[in-house]
């Protein structure tokens, strides 16, 4: 028997509307942790990739100077006591060189600062020729050739002393421009990474004429 005054209509649903409740709560927490979590995730991501694209830039870099030093090894030095007569303003075996190391460069997508149409500076020692080129690049790329490096080899018995070796050393410097100082902020506010960072790669090979 139904008591008077007494309604059933609602009954059943109060526990619907719990659940309810709960999960637009945990939609919200979730939420509240993906916007806690976005910024380390993105700084990971972005660290990640800026640090393996420099990785990389370096091995371009290094490519570069060892074909620049391959080339310079079997150039003549002939030309190298001769006053230079063109834009280069260097030896034209050493423009050749600038050339090929520029080229390379390219080849590998790595920006050569306008390297190709820089002039040498003035010697820094003997037989010894320095490029420095800005471009549009972050700061400058720095070659350096030296084709009268010499470094001595040991040699075994019944040698009694070591070898003089006259080679050509390459010195590449890339200046590098990171991605990760524009993201670290995100994570620790206030926060400053180094904007760029010299690469320097190094190749040496025995004069080979």
């Amino acid at each position: 028997m139904k008591a008077s005054g007494f309604s059933t209509r609602n009954h059943g649903r109060p526990g619907k509307n719990i659940g309810r409740c709960l999960l637009i709560d945990s939609r919200g927490a979730q939420i509240a942790e993906f916007a806690v979590a976005l910024p380390l995730l993105m700084v990971f991501v972005v660290g990640i990739f800026d640090f393996g694209l420099a990785f990389g830039t370096k091995q371009k870099l290094a490519n570069a100077a060892r074909e620049g030093a391959r080339v310079a090894a079997n150039q003549p030095t002939t030309d190298l006591s001769l006053t230079p007569a063109g834009g280069c303003n260097a030896p034209d075996s050493i423009c050749a060189i600038r050339d090929v190391v520029g080229n390379d460069l390219v080849a590998a997508r790595v920006d050569d600062c306008g390297l190709g149409s820089t002039p040498a500076l003035p010697p820094t020692g003997p037989l010894a020729w320095t490029f420095s080129s800005t471009g549009g690049c972050a700061g400058a790329l720095t070659l350096t050739i030296e084709r009268g490096y010499t470094f001595s080899s040991n040699l075994p018995a019944p040698y009694p002393s070591a070898l003089t070796v006259e080679a050509t050393r390459i010195t590449l410097t890339y200046t590098y421009k990171w991605r990760f100082n524009s993201v670290i902020t995100l994570l620790i506010p206030g926060a400053r990474y180094s904007g760029t960072t010299p690469l320097t790669t190094v190749s040496i090979m025995q004069n080979l004429s």
